[in-house]
């Protein structure tokens, strides 16, 4: 029964229950984060350096970085996709001096760093 529900066997099921049930378990399945089974702590961080020009020119903002993350837990790469250049540069330089935890393989993560004018 549970089966014709969600996969659509047309014996005895209307397609509107099909379509409720298949969305529903479609939703569930996008609720789940597939990543976070792999995400990694952090071990120990470095703060970035607030570049001097970036704060005499009052820039602040978010800088999101896509990292790599050997198994050791050292990291191998990290790249700004987002965020003002000159934030940019700072946060890739801080982020690559992090460790991890180490793990049985590369991973790869998201990181966010915030650079405020009161810090």
């Amino acid at each position: 029964m549970i089966y014709r529900a969600l996969f659509g066997d047309s014996r005895g099921s209307s397609p509107f229950k099909t379509r409720l049930f298949g969305s529903l378990a479609l939703l569930v399945a996008l609720a789940i984060p597939a990543h976070a089974a792999n995400e990694r702590a952090v071990k120990s961080r470095v703060a970035p350096v607030y570049p001097e020009i970036a704060k005499r020119m009052k820039i602040s903002g978010e800088v999101r970085l896509d990292v790599t993350i050997s198994p050791d837990g050292k990291v191998k790469d990290a790249k700004a996709v987002s965020g003002n250049h000159m934030l940019g540069t700072a946060a890739e330089d801080a982020v690559r001096k992090w460790v991890y935890e180490p793990a049985a393989s590369d991973t790869s993560a998201v990181v966010v760093v915030n650079f405020s004018l009161s810090q």
